[in-house]
């Protein structure tokens, strides 16, 4: 995939005489790091379950990778308009560098979410700058045709991913599955540090650390009221109203904090275009689908389809196929039928795969779920395509970095919040299956942990196997029918997009 690029880029230099087909090489590495690790975690986490225990904790093993991500992919943006794009990118490798390695280590499910937490403040850096880079060395229409390169970094991290992962957990250890990045990791830094140079203004500049803070307070409170609702406090409950209380009051001040800042993470001023407003609102939509079908779906395939973690791994890889396919093509769209119709057609995608989530059973099988995914990918390799071209084309380099930020911290949010959201629902949902068939006594939430385990379930009875595999499928039915209303209203938005704007453009 590099080769090719540095090919057809071989002549091919940037700003300050850069040779930009290296640079992107570099940027594609650090892209191939984070993107393995959303598929390979996946089909790692049953098997994490299995030895660690902690089923009740599961979305928190992606929540607090996401929160952190979310949390700093604003401040990373910001800082890269401030400093450059390479200084705050490389730190943010590092970082992300440093968290796998923990990962790899931890002993406990406890330990993993602290260690993920770690991870994902190194992983905010990385799309969002990478993608700005791109933006900063290729013109409009040269960044149509690059974002399908990009996009087939998600295709082959895809196949690579589940495969690599399913064969370390089945013959060496899950552990292996974070450790993987470091070489990846080191390759981008000695890339980035070699090949990408910039002019940066050198000015005093304020950062925007109260509002960075704000936003964390906020988007935290709000995932442990998601999560914990219902489980471990009573929807009603005093702990809840205070949670929420602070999310809500934390989130105004973070929005009036914006308004004030000299130098805010978040420019509100941009969000005054339309396009750009759909766009984002709509990644946030699309953002809650995208996690709750990558961390539930390997899951439900092998707890209750019994299938290998391997083929649970093969079911999240289509989408990921799907994606970098519709975002090649998307890209020529572009150029051709407009901004807005490509995005429709995205849109109606997502609605598409959402239903095939939303009917599946037990008996449909993994390719029949493997399809939807693969269709689910094509509606975000559509819009995100999409979106990301059309913002960079409309702000100027200094608000770039905070721009493509924005939108990247609008799906990243999505993420949490569906993680948090559709994590809560799972449990809750789970947990009053078992007592309206007053198994509640036998089998439990933590319960689940045995029939991620091969050799856990065989010392189940059959008995409690059926209720668990029922429980779940009753459980992943209600998180897919939210997953399937986030897609309408995600259309929905789409169809608001203006029209003219983008023909002029």
């Amino acid at each position: 995939m590099v080769q090719a690029v540095l090919e057809r880029e071989q002549m091919n230099k940037g700003p300050s005489g850069m040779k930009r087909p290296f640079v992107l090489a570099a940027v594609m590495l650090a892209m191939f790091m984070a993107a393995i690790e959303a598929t390979i975690v996946s089909t790692a986490m049953p098997a994490i379950v299995g030895e660690l225990g902690g089923f009740s904790l599961y979305s928190w093993v992606f929540s607090s990778y996401l929160l952190m991500n979310a949390v700093t992919v604003l401040i990373y943006g910001k800082l890269s308009d401030l400093f450059g794009r390479k200084p705050v990118l490389i730190f943010g490798i590092a970082v992300f560098l440093l968290g796998s390695i923990l990962c790899g280590l931890t002993s406990s499910m406890e330990w993993l979410i602290a260690a993920r937490f770690v991870q994902g403040l190194g992983a905010g850096a990385v799309m969002p700058i990478a993608s700005t880079i791109v933006g900063d060395i290729y013109s409009k229409e040269e960044r149509a045709k690059i974002q399908g390169y990009l996009s087939s970094v998600w295709g082959i991290s895809a196949i690579m991913g589940p495969a690599l992962g399913g064969l370390l957990v089945q013959f060496v250890s899950w552990r292996f599955v974070f450790w993987i990045n470091i070489p990846l990791g080191i390759l981008a830094i000695a890339g980035l540090m070699r090949f990408l140079h910039e002019n940066v203004e050198k000015k005093k500049h304020s950062i925007d650390y109260k509002g960075a803070f704000l936003l964390f307070v906020s988007i935290s409170t709000a995932m442990i009221v998601l999560v914990d609702g219902g489980i471990r406090w009573e929807w009603y409950s005093s702990p809840i109203f205070i949670l929420a209380a602070a999310a809500t009051l934390s989130f105004v001040l973070f929005i009036r904090q914006e308004k004030r800042a000299l130098e805010p993470m978040m420019p509100f001023g941009i969000w005054r275009e339309k396009s750009i407003f759909i766009a984002n609102m709509t990644s946030l939509t699309t953002g809650v689908m995208l996690i709750g079908i990558s961390s539930f779906l390997p899951a439900y395939v092998q707890a209750v389809m019994k299938q290998t973690p391997i083929v649970a791994g093969f079911t999240l890889t289509a989408m990921s196929i799907g994606w970098p396919i519709a975002a090649t093509v998307s890209g020529r769209l572009l150029l051709k039928i407009g901004f807005r119709t490509t995005s429709v057609i995205g849109g109606a995608a997502l609605i598409a795969g959402s239903v095939i989530f939303f009917t599946l059973t037990q008996d449909d099988g993994p390719l029949w779920a493997a399809f939807g995914s693969f269709i689910v990918g094509i509606g975000m390799g559509m819009t995100t395509t999409s979106f990301i071209v059309s913002i960079q084309s409309t702000v100027s380099w200094e608000q770039r970095g905070a721009a493509t930020a924005a939108n990247m911290f609008m799906r990243t949010l999505g993420n949490t919040i569906g993680a948090a959201l559709l994590g809560g629902i799972l449990n809750t949902r789970l947990q009053k299956y078992f007592n309206e068939q007053g198994i509640s006594e036998s089998v439990n939430l933590d319960s689940v942990n045995q029939l991620l385990s091969s050799d856990a379930a065989s010392k189940l009875s059959k008995q409690s196997v059926q209720a668990l595999q029922n429980g779940l499928t009753h459980s992943l039915h209600s998180v897919y029918a939210v997953v399937f209303a986030f897609a309408v209203i995600s259309f929905l938005m789409i169809m608001q997009l203006p029209k003219e704007k983008k023909r002029k453009e």
